[in-house]
């Protein structure tokens, strides 16, 4: 089973063809293709290609599926017998991609 790993948004993901998955907002359109050129690991099956930090050519293609806004985070911050109290909360902005490839 073929699968790599690539850097995006700060963050690595590891993902074989047909995946779907939630990353840091990308200014696409809904349909658009897309294609990552940091690949830091791929494995077809039989051999694996490490980079050093990247692995020279390899692609990843994906499709963006939908751009949607994650649940609430609420953080709330209190001292004890102080008083002091206070809420902030927040919705990370996400774009859901389906991989078609690894190349």
């Amino acid at each position: 089973m073929a699968y790599a790993i690539f850097k995006t948004g700060g963050k690595q993901y590891k993902v074989k063809p047909g995946d779907k998955l939630d990353v840091e907002k990308l200014a696409l359109e809904v349909g658009a293709e897309t294609s990552f050129s940091e690949v830091l690991y791929v494995n077809d099956g039989e051999t694996a290609l490490i980079g050093n930090p990247l692995v020279e050519g390899a692609l990843v293609h994906a499709k963006v599926v939908d751009q949607h806004r994650a649940p609430k985070v609420t953080a709330f911050k209190y001292r004890r017998r102080k008083g002091y109290h206070k809420t902030k909360g927040h919705r990370r902005q996400l774009t859901r991609l389906e991989i078609t490839s690894i190349a």
